[in-house]
């Protein structure tokens, strides 16, 4: 029960507790976060709890329809065991993030993270991250100025944090969804070049992005925008870093389900890299915490390239922790209901700021 009470700490001043977990008594309800000193952001856009908690998907996996080389890609990804098979497509995530963190939305357990929305698209998923609330006036994905304020730029404003926030997002509709026009937040998004660093690195992504892509209005290749977010924080040193991903979204509405599960192993792999970076870096080792999640889940079966309002399996989602202070509970295995409103708080109260 301890490690239950411990678990909803993180959660216990939000909108919707665990529906059926004993809250701590009532003096501890407003028990303070664990502070740390920075935090970074992850989202996958897209990505679905099935393929994070039980690895890849057999019938998928088969279908030569989604995944045409099956036997590569079962070398690759498969195993009879869920935990050997998950284990091969995120190894950082179960072997390292998982036993030091904490990671919600198995419903295999009925632990259930969803989000608030009802349209289970992308601009209202992170409209409801950012902002703390769904707005059934944000219904599209449409390019439009998002009214609400968001908590990267309330964390922007605060004594200690001002110009120290940044944003590096492989979608371009983040611009709108942030509200950069409003607000100023360091936000680069899509084929933007960074010219705030003058590294040769820096230097030599801005040149892949201008002359070796041709399609510079299709989401940016998430390495790209991970390799610009790398050389930000070796040169600037912020404390809140967004990374915004897109590309496991974007293979699975193509129908690839072999690049989907790639893309998903990259992600991994990018995490892996900022978290030995963060270990090796004076001022962020052991004063980081990460929060990485997604902005909607999927369809089932064959109807697992889509998601929206009228696909079952769209509102799905899930959760991962980690940091000094976040107690090491692992993969949480107690029935229980989160939802993604409630995550503005999360990052806010992660830094010591009520949202």
């Amino acid at each position: 029960m301890k490690n239950v009470i411990n678990c909803i700490f993180l959660f216990s001043t939000f909108l919707v507790p665990f529906s059926s977990i004993t809250l701590p008594p009532a003096e501890e309800e407003n028990q303070p976060l664990p502070v740390a000193g920075n935090l970074f952001i992850i989202t996958t856009d897209g990505f679905r709890w099935q393929e994070l908690f039980t690895g890849a998907d057999s019938t998928l996996l088969h279908d030569t329809g989604f995944t045409p080389d099956t036997a590569t890609m079962k070398l690759l990804y498969w195993s009879n065991d869920p935990a050997e098979r998950r284990k091969k497509l995120m190894p950082f995530f179960w072997s390292v993030l998982a036993t030091r963190g904490q990671v919600y939305g198995n419903r295999h357990y009925e632990n259930h993270v969803n989000i608030a929305n009802p349209y289970a698209l992308s601009y209202p998923g992170y409209n409801e991250i950012f902002s703390g609330h769904a707005d059934l006036g944000i219904s599209s994905n449409r390019k439009m100025a998002n009214p609400h304020i968001n908590v990267l730029e309330f964390l922007n404003e605060q004594p200690g944090l001002e110009n120290r926030v940044v944003a590096f997002t492989s979608w371009d509709v983040f611009p709108y969804i942030l509200n950069r026009k409003r607000n100023q937040l360091t936000l680069n998004s899509g084929y933007e070049p960074v010219e705030e660093i003058e590294s040769e690195a820096q230097h030599l992504i801005n040149q892949v992005q201008s002359e070796a892509v041709l399609d510079k209005s299709a989401t940016r290749f998430d390495l790209l925008t991970f390799l610009a977010a790398k050389e930000y924080l070796k040169e600037k040193l912020p404390r809140v870093l967004y990374l915004g991903l897109g590309e496991t979204d974007e293979f699975a509405h193509e129908g690839r389900y072999d690049l989907y599960l790639q893309q998903a192993q990259k992600v991994d792999q990018m995490i892996a890299e900022l978290w030995l970076w963060v270990q090796n870096t004076p001022g962020y080792k052991d004063n980081t915490s990460f929060i990485i999640t997604t902005d909607h889940g999927r369809g089932r079966a064959k109807k697992w390239t889509r998601h929206g309002e009228f696909i079952r399996g769209s509102t799905q989602t899930w959760l991962a922790l980690l940091g000094p202070g976040i107690p090491a509970l692992g993969e949480i295995k107690e029935k229980g209901q989160l939802y993604q409103q409630q995550l503005a708080r999360l990052i806010a109260g992660l830094l010591g700021e009520g949202f």
